[in-house]
């Protein structure tokens, strides 16, 4: 307790370590890279690539926020041309079941969701 999620601007005390955990994981991309990376490392393009919709200004903040969360680690080759990769942390490859589980979970739900939701939108239920 006392502790403040990263990525919060303000001074507000965390009502508990979950509710930290659920504001990260709550970020758009967040859940997502951290699935994309739990196959091991990834480039910065390959990210992109896999994510359909994500700017590059996007994933390079996520990736910091991550990084500075401590969920994702940057490694730079000294190479030419430069190299960078991005891989998990312990404490991100630790997010593997809750990942999965979200996974396991929109594959039950997502379509009768989208079902419900268009339906609703029809009948002029969901602004």
């Amino acid at each position: 307790m006392g502790d403040k999620p990263v990525g919060r601007s303000d001074d507000r005390p965390v009502a508990c370590e979950g509710a930290a955990a659920f504001e990260l994981l709550g970020w758009r991309w967040t859940a997502f890279l951290i699935w994309a990376l739990m196959d091991g490392p990834r480039r910065f393009s390959d990210l992109l690539d896999v994510g359909d919709g994500l700017s590059d200004r996007m994933l390079t903040k996520r990736l910091r926020e991550l990084e500075g969360a401590g969920i994702v680690t940057r490694r730079r080759y000294r190479e030419v041309p430069p190299r960078v990769e991005y891989a998990l942390t312990d404490a991100g490859q630790a997010l593997r079941p809750v990942i999965e589980a979200m996974e396991q979970w929109a594959r039950r739900w997502t379509m009768e969701i989208h079902a419900k939701n268009s339906s609703a939108e029809g009948a002029g239920g969901i602004p």
